[in-house]
């Protein structure tokens, strides 16, 4: 376990509700430092087993050496084929950590925080071809103005859009002090830290297809999870929250509700045991301010 990584969040509440079974089989959709996983571990008999999910090289250098334990080097969006891989048809819960970690905000190089002047890249899998610096100089209007509404929610997204295609008809975007340059006219005066967490977790999310993926994990889910397993999922931001909270409401991430065909009634996929989502307490926040967005939300599959 890596603390040096990432510090996990809610991690105690964390382990509190997903562990029922000390000889089940779980999931940890986002290893990281190996917080969560190694108080998975902690809790689990000799007959437990743990599958983690990560797509970063960095945290795949945080391995736990326990034979109850196997990390997938992989984007949790394979979670049903890789589990299948390993003969797993059905697990008894799954905690997912969402979002960035600690690492991949504090290493410079990895381009993801705007407190560094570094080459934009934003990705999660060094393998993928696209990057931030590719989207920002490549992509057309239209499709800037698309991602930074929907992924960032920015209020003034066509300007902003319009602003960068202006900037890089004379020099390219390479760095983050060159998007800050290209975007200067757009951020609002006293919230320009707040105006650009949105303009860079936009291109995040675009970088690592991350509302794609989560999509697809989620629904994933509701097929490998057995009756009364749990799901465990710690969101950041309202998007990401809002597809858990559809799941866990209806079953699927649409939040489209499906009715009974005899009965008429709504199927339940899920029994919501959080109602409204936990939070982290003030000491919490106070130690680690990178937990002040967590949202823990919790459903025990029927």
């Amino acid at each position: 376990m890596n603390n040096a990584y990432h510090t996990s969040v809610l991690l105690q509440a964390c382990i509190d509700y997903l562990i029922q079974k000390p000889d089940g089989v779980y999931v940890d959709l986002t290893f990281g430092g190996g917080g969560h996983s190694a108080l998975i571990l902690e809790k689990l008999n000799e007959k437990g087993k743990l599958f983690a999910f990560d797509q970063d090289a960095d945290a795949q250098k945080n391995s736990l050496k326990d034979p109850r334990f196997t990390l997938i080097p992989q984007n949790f969006r394979y979670l049903k084929n890789f589990l299948r891989v390993y003969g797993i048809q059905k697990v008894d819960g799954i905690l997912g950590d969402l979002g960035v970690s600690s690492h991949q905000f504090d290493e410079a190089s990895r381009g993801f925080s705007i407190r560094f002047d570094s080459e934009l890249d934003m990705r999660m899998n060094q393998q993928n071809p696209l990057t931030a610096k590719k989207i920002v100089n490549e992509y057309e209007s239209n499709a800037l103005f698309k991602l930074f509404k929907e992924y960032g929610e920015v209020h003034n997204a066509f300007k902003l859009a319009n602003e960068i295609c202006n900037y890089r008809t004379n020099a390219p975007i390479n760095t983050t002090n060159d998007l800050k340059l290209a975007i200067g006219h757009c951020t609002p005066k006293f919230e320009e830290h707040k105006y650009l967490a949105k303009v860079f977790q936009a291109l995040r999310i675009e970088v690592n297809q991350e509302m794609d993926a989560l999509k697809e994990c989620l629904s994933q889910c509701v097929e490998v999870m057995d009756a009364g397993s749990r799901l465990v999922v710690i969101s950041y931001h309202s998007l990401e929250d809002r597809l858990v909270k559809n799941l866990i409401k209806t079953g699927n991430t649409e939040g489209i509700e499906t009715k009974d065909i005899i009965y008429g009634t709504s199927k339940k996929i899920f029994k919501n045991l959080t109602g409204k989502p936990i939070v982290p307490d003030e000491n919490e926040i106070k130690n680690n301010t990178r937990a002040r967005s967590a949202k823990l939300r919790v459903a025990e599959k029927l």
